[in-house]
């Protein structure tokens, strides 16, 4: 488990997500499954490659805001302890507290220099939209004109409006080179198969259906973070604002220590979830579950339709649109991501 997964699971103790259970795996059309074997080595290559990083950078940062909390914690405590005078009997170790203090402030300047200088930020972006575009490169293929001269090898820029989504650079490129001649060998004549169009609209359904499970896990579990911290923050400045009160009547170190460390702790935790942007991730989940399931009732509309084999027509268009929106949504998840680079708190 990375180190920003510990800290949430820590923070969310006691709260109770209720996520509903994953619907079930729908099997993909026969056609389509060479090339989805085809394409998984690389998917799951990139997808490594993706958790790897995404997780050097968001522990990184949730490191770096609470090490600064521990540094003042360092920084305070000798003091209430009472060591910082001469007749106390631990006076004479109080330096390694200020030794501490400075192995803390330079693992945060470790952690700042190596995510910077190894780019754990761009390399996580990168790759997580390099697996995401492979992995809906089979729901894309059969959208592709073969008929057509190739205006590009990227199957996405052939599909789709090339100023609306991502490009992934030349892996992904490659990636459709390779696999363009087994594409269009298995689709060929797919779209004149009601069986096949039948069971292409059912598995993107299920595409959808996981997408918009997983979106509402995201949603909820965002959602309690953002009120699990907001509750620890209010607890944290209420209790220094009581400790600066009695300071007015009590004079003590440990109350020193309280305003101080409390206010760090709670700048801390809210850096960190401001950092990782909780509240649009949850916010844009919960839009992206209503919008995804709108565009699974559009696919299977045309399934539905009694005493007739399924058209072509509207299923491709309505497929087209669901993977559009998925599309469009981790636009907008790199654009929020990138300017967040790893802070020096």
């Amino acid at each position: 488990m990375a180190f920003h997964q510990l800290v949430q699971r820590v923070l969310l103790i006691g709260a109770r997500l209720r996520n509903p259970p994953p619907p079930a795996p729908v099997t993909p059309p026969e056609r389509l499954l060479p090339l989805i074997e085809a394409l998984a080595p690389a998917h799951l290559m990139f997808d490594a490659r993706a958790l790897h990083y995404g997780h050097r950078y968001r522990s990184g940062f949730w490191a770096i805001y609470l090490l600064s909390a521990l540094a003042v914690l360092f920084a305070v405590l000798p003091l209430a302890l009472g060591w910082d005078d001469r007749r106390h009997l631990q006076h004479p170790v109080i330096g390694l507290w200020a030794i501490g203090e400075v192995l803390i402030i330079g693992t945060v300047s470790t952690i700042y220099w190596l995510g910077h200088r190894r780019d754990w930020q761009g390399q996580w972006l990168r790759a997580r939209t390099t697996a995401e575009l492979i992995w809906y490169l089979p729901l894309v293929a059969p959208l592709l004109d073969f008929t057509r001269p190739a205006t590009s090898t990227n199957w996405y820029m052939r599909v789709f409006d090339p100023g609306n989504h991502l490009r992934s650079g030349d892996d992904l490129e490659t990636i459709c080179a390779k696999n363009e001649h087994l594409a269009r060998t298995l689709l060929d004549g797919a779209w004149s198969d009601p069986a096949f169009i039948s069971d292409y609209a059912r598995w993107t359904v299920g595409v959808l259906e996981a997408q918009t499970h997983y979106h509402h896990r995201v949603a909820l579990r965002q959602h309690a973070l953002l009120h699990r911290v907001h509750s620890v923050n209010i607890g944290l400045f209420g209790l220094t604002a009581l400790g600066a009160l009695l300071h007015l009547a009590v004079h003590t170190v440990w109350l020193s220590l309280i305003t101080t460390f409390f206010p760090a702790l709670g700048a801390s935790l809210h850096g960190a979830l401001a950092q990782s942007e909780s509240y649009r991730l949850g916010t844009t989940s919960e839009r992206l579950e209503m919008e995804l399931q709108q565009a699974i009732g559009e696919i299977r509309a045309p399934l539905e339709q009694q005493g007739a084999p399924p058209s072509p027509g509207p299923i491709k268009g309505s497929i087209t649109e669901a993977i559009e929106l998925i599309l469009e949504e981790h636009q907008d998840w790199h654009m929020l991501v990138r300017p967040h680079h790893l802070p020096l708190a």
